[in-house]
């Protein structure tokens, strides 16, 4: 940090999956020496507490009576972040096919949403210089008032193809597909849906490097904090 009394920064990523995010996230957090929060990362975590737990993922009734039991804590140091549910290390269950075909479903009931929501608010509030909170409606709705909002996009072929490639085992085509369908959900849901903000810088990362990616964001928020 410059100088000790630096207002802390917040930054909004937003945009759908296989655009970079996460990676850009946290490589951005960690040059910048801010923490770093995935929201999807808690949205798999409750998603998957509700599949161990035996809950009808298509009944929201069912799903919103339980959305305040599990504990969600999460780790914001970028370079190491960690997600437990109730005590459980639960990083590499959340990623598994099952729980990525049904975290649209769970995310979309709104007690779901206000309960994790509440987590981020308080998350973001909490950090001390500053964080990198990644998602799909950070900008929007966690974070209005974030001190800089980006929304990465890429195309949908771009992405499927960064996506089978993280995804072991997954073709591309299906990827693709899938992808697609969830974008198309996280859109049109309800509550807080998959938007770019209006004051929301759009990087499309089609066409770049990872590494050209993360260099654009660190200059939009050194930016930022210059001006300020």
């Amino acid at each position: 940090m410059e100088n000790g009394a630096a207002q802390p920064v917040i930054v909004a990523i937003d945009g759908p999956s296989g655009t970079g995010k996460s990676s850009t996230s946290k490589a951005v957090a960690a040059q910048l020496g801010l923490s770093y929060l995935d929201t999807g990362a808690q949205y798999r975590a409750i998603t998957w507490w509700m599949v161990t737990n035996g809950i009808d993922i298509e009944d929201p009734t069912a799903i919103a009576a339980v959305a305040g039991k599990p504990e969600i804590l999460s780790g914001t140091d970028p370079a190491a972040p960690t997600i437990t549910v109730d005590g459980v290390d639960v990083a590499g269950p959340i990623r598994t096919q099952e729980v990525t075909a049904k975290v649209s479903a769970v995310s979309a009931v709104p007690e779901v949403r206000a309960r994790i929501t509440e987590l981020q608010r308080s998350l973001a509030a909490s950090t001390e210089q500053g964080i990198v909170v990644e998602g799909r409606d950070i900008g929007t709705t966690v974070l209005p008032d974030a001190d800089l909002k980006i929304f990465l996009t890429a195309s949908p072929e771009a992405r499927a193809a960064r996506r089978s490639g993280e995804l072991k085992g997954a073709d591309v085509r299906s990827t693709r597909e899938a992808l697609i369908k969830r974008d198309a959900a996280d859109s049109s849901r309800k509550t807080s849906p998959l938007a770019k903000a209006d004051d929301a810088v759009e990087v499309d990362t089609t066409e770049l490097t990872l590494a050209q990616v993360i260099e654009c964001v660190v200059t939009l928020v050194e930016e930022k904090r210059a001006a300020r």
